[in-house]
């Protein structure tokens, strides 16, 4: 996760499960469907290629994009005004994801990201700068979002730390 002083955005690196088309705009049911859907081989479909790739997931109080990890290629951009739904799979709590209306067409998509520690991070944070950006809040709403999620950060890091520690020292004792 990074943190742009200009943009009041912030990233995380997640892997790229895919993006599908779905029927409706919200809903557990939806996520349950595109990930059965991710599961399914199919030749014909040029999204389904690039995924499981891991990519940087850039949130701002102006909406999503989803760059690839590598070449920084902007892969997909996703307004804020677009997104209708995010959520943690419930039968897979690393992997999350969003619906959003397609911007030229009259259509949804699931986007499909795993994450290791941040996917219920990433679904909050989400959340917030989506009611942020309905509010229009001033840059200083902004910055207290910036702050909230790194301070998530924080906390799971020092955790992670501490217990990386406990395994080090049970290691030396042995």
């Amino acid at each position: 996760m990074s943190d742009t002083e200009g943009d009041n955005e912030i990233s995380f690196p997640v892997k790229f499960l895919g993006r599908v088309e779905v029927a409706r705009s919200d809903g557990l049911q939806i996520l349950s469907e595109a990930v059965q859907s991710l599961k399914t081989p199919d030749q014909f479909s040029s999204e389904k290629a690039a995924r499981k790739s891991k990519v940087h997931l850039f949130l701002s109080l102006s909406g999503i994009d989803i760059l690839e990890n590598k070449t920084k290629f902007l892969l997909y951009s996703c307004p804020l005004s677009t997104i209708s739904f995010c959520a943690v799979l419930p039968s897979s709590p690393k992997v999350f994801g969003f619906v959003a209306r397609h911007p030229a067409a009259d259509t949804n998509h699931c986007y499909l990201f795993q994450s290791q520690t941040f996917s219920h991070v990433l679904v909050s944070v989400i959340g917030d700068a989506f009611r942020a950006s309905k509010k229009e809040e001033s840059v200083r709403g902004g910055r207290d979002l910036i702050v909230e999620a790194l301070r998530h950060k924080n906390k799971m890091l020092q955790r992670e730390n501490a217990e990386l520690k406990r395994r080090l020292d049970r290691q030396t004792d042995v």
